[in-house]
């Protein structure tokens, strides 16, 4: 999640602009479900460009070019203290999405709860306008490697879409302990035109376009936190 100066910001990540939204100005705009397809389309488009190999188990991998010692021992390297006869055949990796939280300085984490279908009920969470904040997530993978696993995050207000982030966490080999990831610091925008309610889509993939959480989301954006 990512918002940058303004009510139509666009992502430093992303580089995207919005267009020429000026204070006063008063636009058609279109609704945020339209919206989302767009976006979804555009992320089908560019991520079928990506022609990727049949996956394989674990075992298979590393039976592959065994005589190679070099190869042999980054995927040593990759695969840590996995223990490969406890893995099995499993050709599909899964990532369980154990917790989402909001860190800003000088303010006690606020752990956002996960839903099964993926849609908070109501409000999930307010920033408070031009405050420091930063995304921290922790995950577990079995069964296989998963490579290429992103972060997405889409945001819209009054049906524009404001914000576009995607950011590559990377490959990561199963394992009883979960990752846990940080994104960099962010900062909410200020004024009167940046405060308010906004919608949203976070999603974690991977590179074969596998879908492990998406959460569609309401946020505000206001003077001051919400009461704890």
């Amino acid at each position: 999640m990512s918002l940058e100066v303004g009510a139509v910001s666009s992502s430093k990540k992303m580089g995207e602009k919005s267009g020429d939204e000026k204070e006063g100005t008063i636009r058609r705009s279109a609704s945020d479900s339209s919206l989302a397809s767009m976006s979804a389309a555009e992320e089908e488009e560019e991520e079928s460009k990506i022609q990727l190999g049949p996956q394989c188990s674990l075992k298979e991998q590393l039976e592959k070019d065994k005589d190679d010692e070099s190869l042999r021992r980054w995927k040593e390297q990759l695969l840590g203290s996995v223990d490969i006869n406890n893995v099995g055949e499993t050709l599909e990796p899964e990532v369980k999405i154990l917790s989402l939280s909001i860190l800003s300085p000088g303010r006690p984490d606020f752990v956002l709860p996960i839903p099964q279908d993926g849609k908070p009920e109501g409000l999930w969470f307010t920033l408070k306008e031009g405050s420091r904040y930063s995304l921290r997530f922790s995950f577990q993978v079995s069964n296989n490697i998963v490579v290429g696993f992103k972060y997405t995050n889409t945001v819209w207000k009054t049906g524009v879409k404001v914000d576009s982030t995607k950011e590559m966490l990377g490959t990561f080999s199963p394992q009883l302990e979960p990752y846990t990831y940080e994104m960099p610091e962010e900062t909410t925008p200020s004024g009167f035109l940046a405060r308010g309610s906004y919608s949203a889509r976070s999603k974690f993939v991977d590179d074969d376009k596998k879908c492990y959480l998406e959460i569609n989301y309401t946020f505000d954006i206001k003077k001051d936190w919400a009461n704890p």
